[in-house]
């Protein structure tokens, strides 16, 4: 793709390292509460937005049957890896490469759009781009939940955050700029569901409702 992007974890040779560090900084507990915020149920149409190495699809499609599955990122070696590791665990995920804020995407077609620790890799237009299309593809009254560095406990990064994002990256994650954003582009009852520390870098799950 002719667009430039900044691969998953930072750079193409850190891929290999990207999901034995969320393993071993515990990335499976990790998303397993953010599924369970999100509200994902049996029946939704979910599309995660950034997909990564696919770990967060991989996880919903082991662990809420009936799910129907849609993974975008712009990373074609991250693709890759997506495809081998739902194939290992007989998994039915659609894989797409695209960009967030041209999402090849009908309008009105997901009830949950899923984004994990990719928004503080955009520019702000981009992000706001990113959030006008999540908002197109959700049918009225579903929801966009996000999670990503920043919140008001951003200043306390560990240097091995360092390999992922810098400070310049997560200007637009501070507290509240986040939420202003996602008002910005339409959506309705906004809220952070939750926040926390780590190891990685300070992290918030914010929600917005597609109106």
């Amino acid at each position: 793709m002719s667009r430039v992007f900044l691969p998953a974890a930072g750079l193409d040779v850190l891929l290999p390292l990207y999901d034995p560090l969320w393993r071993l900084f515990g990335g499976e507990r990790r998303r397993a509460d953010f599924i369970r915020d999100a509200g994902i149920a049996s029946g939704q149409r979910i599309l995660d937005v950034g997909c990564g190495t696919g770990s967060l699809l991989v996880q919903i499609a082991e662990t809420v049957k009936g799910t129907r599955l849609s993974g975008l990122d712009p990373d074609g070696k991250a693709l890759v890896r997506c495809r081998q590791k739902a194939a290992r665990a007989g998994v039915d995920i659609d894989w797409c490469e695209g960009f967030a804020d041209e999402l090849p995407h009908a309008d009105a077609s997901f009830d949950r759009v899923l984004s994990s620790f990719m928004f503080h890799h955009l520019d702000l237009d981009v992000k706001q781009g990113m959030l006008r299309e999540v908002r197109r593809v959700l049918t009225p009254g579903g929801e966009f939940h996000l999670i990503d560095f920043g919140g008001q406990h951003q200043g306390t990064h560990a240097a091995l955050a360092r390999l992922f994002h810098s400070h310049t990256q997560l200007a637009d994650n501070r507290a509240g700029r986040v939420a202003a954003l996602f008002e910005e582009a339409g959506f309705d009852d906004i809220r952070e569901v939750s926040q926390h520390r780590s190891v990685l870098g300070s992290y918030a799950h914010v929600r917005g409702v597609a109106g």
